[in-house]
C-alpha cells in the first residue's frame, strides 16, 4: 500500500503525540528531538526503510540507528506504531519507569526492534558503519538475492561533534560504505543553547572531505524530504543528508528552543501543542484511521520478507547463511583437534605471537571472523594467512585495516557483531583500551560477541616507557560487568582463551598479551583455562603458600615456588587467566583452588594495580600479600623494568618468608 502523502501529517503528529506524553508522564525525558524529527520519521518509514515487524530478526532488514539515544521516544514511536509486538502502549505509558521496556535510552536486549543500544553520543554512528561494514562482507560472500540492505541513522549535532564521529565517518568514506545513510537532525540545538556556543565548523564540508556525499532537505516539507532520501538511495558513498528542523514541532511556544531538549512540556504546554497541531485524542490514544495508515507499511516489508524466503528456500548457501546468521560456530570438534594437535609442542613464545599462531589455525575454520587492528597490525599479530584486506574495491576480505582509529574501530565492531554473521576482532596496545573503553563497556552492556586483542600488556613492553606500559587497565576492565578479561600465562592458555571468547556469544572478551617471550608451561588435556582459575602447580611439601598469578608472572610464580619448595615450605601455583569465569563457578570449585583455610598465605602477583586482588587475599594469613604495581613504570629493557619494580623471586621470597613468620 503506498500513502499519499496527505496522510503523512497526521502520521508524524501521532509521533509527536506519543512522545510528549510519554516523557510528560515520567516528568523525565527528551521530547524535542522526536517532536523534531517526526516528520523525516515518517517519509523514511514510508518509503524507504525496509523492515517486516512480524519479524524483527529478519537479516536482509534495513538496520534503522537512534544514534541520537535520548530521543529514544521516537523510535518506541515507530516500533508501536508499525506493529511490532514490542513495545505495547502500557510499555509506552511507563516510559523510563521500573520493568518498562522503555528505557530512558534504547536497549538492544530489551526490544527486538532496537538494533542497538544507544545514549553515548556518537557510538550510535560509529556502530552503524560497522553494519554497513558487515553487510558489505556479508554480500561479497552470499550475494544480492540474501544479504542487499541499508543501514539508516538518526543523529543529532551532539553525535556528530564527538569525536568518534570523526574516526568514523573517516573510516566509512575511505570503505566507501554506500549503504549507509545519515540522517542528520539539523536543529542547532544543544542542551546548552544553540550551537554557535561551542561550534562554527562547517559539518558538511567535513563529510565531503572525508568522502561522503551530502544532500539537504526541509525536514517539515514532506516532499522535500522524499526528494533528498531518494538522491542519498542513489548514491554509492556513505551519504549524509542534513534535514534542517525545529527542536520540539508543534510546540507553540517551547518550539526552536533548548528548554525543549530534555524536560518535559508541561501539563499546560502539551494542551497548547494538541490544539496547534489540531490533535483531539486523549493521552496515549492514537485515531483509528493514523493507526491503521502507520499498520499498513509493514505490508510491503512482509512481501519482500516472503520473496527472499522462497530465495533464501532455494540458494546453495542457506545453510551456512543460517548457521552465521545464528552465530552458531562451524563444528566444534573439528576447531578441538586443531586446538589439540597446536599445542601439543613445547612452544616459548610470546602471548602475541601465539594469538597469531592461533589465528592461522582458526580462522580458516571460522570465516565468519574478521581481523583488524587500529594500525598495530605488525605488533598485534592479528592478521591471520588466509585474510586478505577488506577494502572499498573488495568487500570479501576478513582484516580490516581500521587506522589509528581505537574508538572507532572498537563501536564499529560492536556494529558488526549486532549486525550478524560475522564474529569481529581487532586490535591496539593494552594501554589503548582507555581509548575504546566506553565501546568495551558498551559491547558489554549489548552482549556482544566482540573481542578486543590487547598487546603489550604490562611493563614488559620495555623501552617504550610508562606512556605506553599499562598498570591500572587489566584491573579496570575487570571492574565493567559481563566481560571477559583474559590475561594468558602462555601459548596453551592463549589458545584456550581464544576459544572461550569465540564461545562466549553474548560476553564481550579482552585478551591481554605479552611482547615478550614466555615458555610453554602445560599441555593442553582438558580446557583448563574455561574454569577462570586452576591449579598449575600442587605443593610438594605441607601446603603453606597459594600464589595467585596471571599472563607473564605465572612462569615467576612457579619460579618462586621451586624456591619456597626447596625451602621446605609448600606452595601452590594457581594460574588466573581470567577472573571473571572463576567467580562464576560453583562455590565447591573454588574453595578447591582456594581452600577457606587461614593457616595459608595467599600471595597475588600481577605487574599491575594491586587494587581488587585483595578479594582473593585479604582473609588468608595475616591479611596475604599482594605484589603488583601501583605506580608507573619506565623506560628500559623488560628484564631491567622487572627486576627494578621487584618481580623477582629474589625480592618476592623474602617478602613471603617475612609474611608467613610474623
Amino acid at each position: 500500500m503506498t500513502l499519499a502523502p496527505d496522510r503523512f501529517a497526521p502520521m508524524a503528529n501521532a509521533i509527536r503525540a506519543l512522545s510528549m506524553d510519554a516523557v510528560q508522564a515520567a516528568n523525565s525525558g527528551h521530547p524535542g528531538m522526536p517532536m523534531g524529527m517526526a516528520d523525516v520519521a515518517t517519509v523514511l518509514f514510508a518509503k524507504f526503510l525496509k523492515f517486516d515487524p512480524a519479524d524483527p530478526y529478519w537479516a536482509d532488514r534495513d538496520r534503522f540507528v537512534l544514534s541520537a539515544g535520548h530521543g529514544s521516544m521516537l523510535i518506541y514511536s515507530l516500533l508501536y506504531l508499525t506493529g511490532y509486538e514490542s513495545p505495547t502502549m502500557d510499555d509506552i505509558r511507563n516510559f523510563r519507569q521500573l520493568g518498562s521496556p522503555c528505557a530512558g535510552h534504547p536497549e538492544n536486549f530489551l526490544i527486538p526492534g532496537v538494533e542497538c543500544t544507544t545514549g553515548p553520543l556518537g557510538q550510535g554512528l560509529a556502530m552503524a558503519v560497522g553494519m554497513a561494514m558487515a553487510e558489505r562482507q556479508l554480500n561479497a560472500t552470499f550475494g544480492n538475492d540474501l544479504v542487499d540492505h541499508n543501514t539508516w541513522v538518526v543523529a543529532g549535532d551532539g553525535c556528530l561533534m564527538e569525536g568518534i564521529n570523526h574516526e568514523a565517518i573517516g573510516l566509512a568514506g575511505n570503505l566507501k560504505l554506500g549503504k549507509l545513510k545519515v540522517l542528520w537532525d539539523d536543529n542547532k540545538i544543544t542542551i546548552d543553547g544553540d550551537t554557535s556556543l561551542s561550534t562554527s565548523e562547517d559539518i558538511p564540508a567535513r563529510y565531503r572531505a572525508a568522502g561522503w556525499d551530502v544532500f539537504s532537505c526541509d525536514g517539515h516539507d514532506y516532499a522535500d524530504i522524499e526528494r533528498a532520501l531518494t538522491e542519498a538511495s542513489a548514491s554509492d558513498k556513505p551519504s549524509l543528508v542534513a534535514c534542517r528542523t525545529i527542536i520540539g514541532k508543534g510546540s507553540p511556544n517551547k518550539q526552536g528552543g533548548h528548554e525543549v531538549h530534555g524536560a518535559a512540556l508541561g501539563m499546560d504546554e502539551v494542551a497548547a501543542t494538541r490544539e496547534n497541531l489540531g490533535w483531539t485524542s486523549e493521552p496515549f490514544e492514537l485515531p483509528s484511521a493514523v493507526l491503521a495508515d502507520w499498520r499498513s507499511l509493514g505490508q510491503t516489508g512482509a512481501k519482500l520478507h516472503a520473496a527472499w524466503d522462497e530465495r533464501l528456500a532455494v540458494s546453495a548457501h542457506a545453510a551456512e547463511f543460517k548457521r552465521r546468521m545464528a552465530g552458531e560456530l562451524p563444528n566444534g570438534d573439528a576447531i578441538r583437534k586443531a586446538l589439540a594437535e597446536w599445542v601439543e609442542g613445547d612452544a616459548t613464545v610470546a602471548t602475541r605471537k601465539a594469538s597469531e599462531n592461533w589465528l592461522n589455525v582458526i580462522a580458516p575454520v571460522v570465516p565468519e571472523m574478521i581481523g583488524g587492528s587500529a594500525d598495530l597490525t605488525g605488533s598485534n599479530n592479528t592478521k591471520a594467512k588466509c585474510q586478505a584486506p577488506f577494502t572499498a574495491d573488495d568487500y570479501s576480505g576478513r582484516y580490516v585495516y581500521y587506522g589509528i582509529r581505537e574508538f572507532g574501530m572498537a563501536a564499529a565492531m560492536n556494529g558488526m557483531a549486532l549486525h550478524g554473521g560475522v564474529i569481529p576482532y581487532g586490535g591496539t596496545f593494552l594501554i589503548f583500551s582507555d581509548y575504546c573503553r566506553n565501546a568495551i563497556r558498551m559491547a558489554a552492556l549489548q552482549q556482544t560477541r566482540s573481542i578486543y586483542v590487547m598487546t603489550h600488556d604490562s611493563i614488559g613492553l620495555g623501552e617504550d616507557g610508562p606512556t605506553h606500559q599499562p598498570v591500572e587497565q587489566v584491573m579496570s576492565l575487570r571492574l565493567i560487568p559481563n566481560l571477559n578479561v583474559f590475561r594468558p600465562a602462555d601459548a596453551v592458555e592463549t589458545a584456550e582463551c581464544w576459544n572461550l571468547a569465540l564461545e562466549s556469544s553474548e560476553t564481550p572478551s579482552v585478551l591481554a598479551l605479552t611482547r615478550q617471550n614466555l615458555p610453554q608451561l602445560r599441555k593442553s588435556g582438558d580446557m583448563l583455562s574455561a574454569r577462570g582459575a586452576y591449579v598449575l602447580r600442587s605443593a610438594e611439601a605441607d601446603r603453606k603458600v597459594i600464589l595467585i598469578a596471571t599472563g607473564s608472572e605465572v612462569e615467576l610464580a612457579c619460579k618462586v615456588r621451586e624456591e619456597l619448595e626447596g625451602q621446605g615450605i609448600g606452595a601452590d601455583v594457581v594460574s588466573m587467566p581470567c577472573m571473571e569465569l572463576f567467580e562464576a563457578q560453583d562455590e565447591a570449585y573454588r574453595h578447591e583452588v582456594l581452600p577457606h583455610d587461614p593457616s595459608i598465605l595467599r600471595v597475588s602477583i600481577e605487574a599491575g594495580a594491586t587494587m581488587g586482588w585483595e578479594r582473593y587475599t585479604a582473609l588468608s594469613r595475616n591479611g596475604g600479600l599482594n605484589i603488583g604495581l601501583d605506580r608507573f613504570g619506565a623506560s628500559a629493557p623488560a628484564k631491567d623494568l622487572f627486576a627494578r619494580f621487584g618481580f623477582t623471586t629474589e625480592v618476592i621470597v623474602p617478602k613471603i618468608l617475612d609474611k608467613l613468620s610474623a
